[in-house]
């Protein structure tokens, strides 16, 4: 199979006529191999409109979705992003593609280290995506403040833990998401202690597994 020729074909086909415009997603997600970030058995499937499955409830999100989440995050070059559950890494390799310094944070190492494979053939600048083991919630703070964290997949609120990793201003950019429904696309900005949420446009998505509801798990 000709991958980038495919990928050609998922970003005119997929993402082009979705209301995205900005030309860099376009790019990334043409030249960063998205075939190499799924299990190997997958990689025909990574291409197609679906949010593929990578065990454990984990999921690496649809063209389609990612393309629109990224836009809304709209990522400033050099801006410092951090990916919690960043999976096997592919978003957080679009977002370094354009432009921005990267910490991805993963506890599964089996996901990591296929990741990490993806990642040394993707061509990106040196020193622009940097991978961290650790939990989803609790971040990297050694690695911030964060003008922007970008979660891939739902999520029923942000934990605190992540919004004092934010600058003041910044922002996070996710699928806010309660059991049943399809999910909103929102972003939420550091406002001294508090996030403040606005909805963007209705966007599905896979829950993801280490944000499930938990006490003091709050939007505010």
């Amino acid at each position: 199979m000709d991958f980038a020729e495919a990928r050609r074909r998922m970003v005119d086909g997929q993402v082009k006529p979705n209301r995205v415009t900005d030309p860099r997603i376009f790019l990334a997600m043409q030249e960063i191999p998205r075939e190499l970030f799924a299990p190997e058995a997958l990689r025909v499937r990574s291409l197609s409109d679906e949010d593929l499955p990578l065990g454990q409830g984990r999921a690496m999100m649809q063209p389609l979705s990612l393309s629109r989440l990224l836009q809304l995050a709209a990522p400033r070059v050099g801006e410092r992003v951090l990916v919690p559950a960043a999976g096997t890494g592919y978003a957080a390799a679009v977002l370094a593609h354009m432009g921005a310094q990267v910490i991805a944070v993963e506890e599964d190492a089996g996901l990591a280290a296929l990741g990490a494979a993806a990642i040394a053939a993707s061509g990106l600048p040196p020193g622009s995506l940097r991978q961290e083991s650790g939990a989803a919630a609790a971040g990297f703070p050694a690695g911030g403040p964060y003008d922007l964290i970008f979660l891939e997949g739902g999520v029923p609120a942000v934990p605190p833990s992540l919004v004092e990793q934010l600058t003041e201003g910044g922002r996070v950019v996710t699928i806010r998401m309660a059991p049943g429904e399809t999910g909103s696309a929102i972003v939420g900005r550091r406002a001294g202690a508090a996030l403040r949420i606005e909805e963007a446009f209705d966007l599905r998505g896979t829950a993801i597994p280490a944000f499930a509801p938990k006490l003091g798990f709050m939007l505010a």
